[in-house]
């Protein structure tokens, strides 16, 4: 989209900027086919039991404007459930722009969400850090520093993220302010807002207005933020409160439940699903209703809960069965999806860790999904976001970026022509097809080690958590900040500054 009016002076230097080299792999187009795992008829009754659960058990919006804009509509209020009929429902829904781009202050990390694209952002949320020294404790603010950076320096992350983990050396209400400065200072990918109270929300739309330009703001998507359903079937104030602000300014917001199925949901994998669609699509359907034709992303976080312990469970067969079919439903409604990736119980960066990880991972990319949260970092649950990991993850998105590429075969007349170039018994080392594609043929982690035993151990024995923190040391100490004109930071400062009067020290 043109960027009317704003031709010189700012703009046109961030537009220089982008034509730059900027190291980051463009979203994923992705040439591989969806998998269909619903005939139409199961497709259907999903879709059906979603509206039946709202037409007649109705949902909870605890939050009186939402109530008012809900029996306005045509929906049936009583006290705080909303029962909506599916016509009613399916016309809002609709309203939803089926892919939209996502601008970044340098515009050639600006991102299209939905249709055939992938991006990855990394793990949101998590009150404990495990950094260098390998030890558990809580985030902090330079923790969260260090996690934007390697955010902005990882090729296949298409987002900084915000607040990748807690920094709880901040008192809470003013919390969201350094979160959103961090993530602008240290990279100019996308960034995500903060939804833990309306202003808060509202505080971020002006951080991106001073940024951007208010004007440029108002009729463009420049960050997302996430919203979660309080499974089963209830909206809370509080997520209702961002959204709305969100919607309101144009920007678009992930709506997704939070999924333990078997607690907050049956135990049954497509009865899960039934009652994540009614949530999402009640969300999204109340977007439209405060500005219609806001962006918004269909979202999900999955967990199956351990029947014997009650604890959550990543990686499962069962939580793959619903990536898949939460996939189709989105396209059946003509939504941009997000799920989340990299997911794991295990406390450490240990084989669980990469069992899972890949096993809930993979699916979600066959499955077609847009924007995949908790790409990089995530253990314990969501509780602890792990260095070493962050670093692992975020190099099997570049392989999982090349995956999704499929089969290239711009060479392969000249690839066939090397054999019969060597014939039997050669080898293909020397051909002139080799010595011009050997760099780019094959995808070559830097963080696994295939070498032989004997390497392997003169190299000091290294695991690859150790080689992981090796190359966060060195990705840090050769970090440059993305430039920022002077002007925009101050102005930038002096509203945290001035907004931190007017807020409290401690309390939520």
């Amino acid at each position: 989209m043109a960027r009317e009016g704003r031709r010189g002076g700012r703009a046109a230097r961030r537009e220089a900027r982008g034509r730059a080299e900027i190291g980051m792999l463009p979203p994923l187009e992705r040439r591989l086919p969806v998998y269909e795992i619903l005939d139409e008829e199961r497709l259907e009754r999903l879709h059906d039991a979603s509206m039946r659960i709202l037409e007649e058990t109705g949902i909870a919006f605890q939050d009186g404007e939402a109530l008012a804009l809900w029996r306005a509509a045509g929906a049936a209020v009583e006290e705080q459930r909303v029962r909506i009929p599916r016509a009613l429902l399916l016309e809002l829904v609709a309203r939803a722009p089926s892919r939209f781009t996502l601008h970044a202050r340098n515009p050639a990390r600006s991102l299209e969400i939905g249709g055939n694209r992938t991006v990855f952002f990394p793990s949101y949320g998590s009150p404990f850090v495990r950094m260098f020294d390998g030890e558990r404790r809580y985030g902090t603010l330079e923790d969260l520093a260090v996690f934007h950076k390697l955010a902005h320096l990882s090729p296949a992350l298409h987002g900084t993220g915000a607040v990748t983990c807690e920094p709880v050396d901040l008192p809470v209400p003013r919390r969201h302010l350094h979160v959103t400065l961090s993530a602008i200072r240290h990279s100019d990918k996308v960034f995500m807002g903060p939804v833990t109270a309306p202003e808060r929300a509202e505080d971020a739309v002006r951080m991106a207005g001073i940024l951007f330009g208010e004007g440029f703001v108002a009729e463009n998507p420049v960050m997302v933020s996430l919203v979660n359903c309080n499974s089963p079937l209830v909206w809370d104030g509080t997520m209702l409160g961002a959204l709305r602000v969100y919607a309101r300014a144009g920007q678009p917001v992930i709506v997704s439940p939070f999924t333990m199925a078997g607690a907050n949901t049956p135990a049954s994998v497509p009865a899960t699903v039934a009652q994540l669609n009614a949530e999402a699509l009640a969300g999204i359907a109340f977007a439209q209703l405060c500005r219609p034709g806001c962006p918004v992303i269909y979202g999900n976080f999955l967990a199956a809960v351990s029947m014997r312990s009650g604890a959550p469970m990543a990686g499962t067969g069962e939580l793959a069965l619903m990536n898949l079919m939460i996939g189709q439903l989105a396209r059946r409604y003509g939504l941009p999806w997000r799920s989340s990736g990299m997911l794991t119980g295990s406390k450490i960066t240990d084989a669980q860790a990469g069992y899972e990880s890949a096993f809930n991972m993979l699916p979600i990319l066959l499955a077609g999904c847009n924007l995949v949260m908790h790409s990089a970092g995530w253990t314990e649950a969501g509780l602890t976001v792990g260095l070493a990991k962050f670093m692992l993850d975020a190099e099997q998105m570049a392989m999982l970026h090349r995956l999704g590429q499929g089969p290239r075969f711009a060479d392969f007349e000249a690839a066939v022509a090397a054999v019969a170039e060597v014939g039997p018994g050669g080898h293909f080392f020397g051909t002139a097809h080799t010595r011009e594609h050997f760099e780019a043929a094959f995808f070559m982690a830097e963080l696994f080690d295939n070498n032989s035993f004997e390497q392997w151990q003169a190299e000091g024995a290294r695991d690859a958590a150790g080689r992981a923190l090796e190359a966060a040391r060195a990705r840090l100490a050769a970090y440059e900040a993305p430039a920022l004109e002077p002007a925009v930071a101050e102005a930038l400062l002096a509203f945290v500054r001035k907004r931190e009067e007017h807020l409290p020290e401690g309390g939520e």
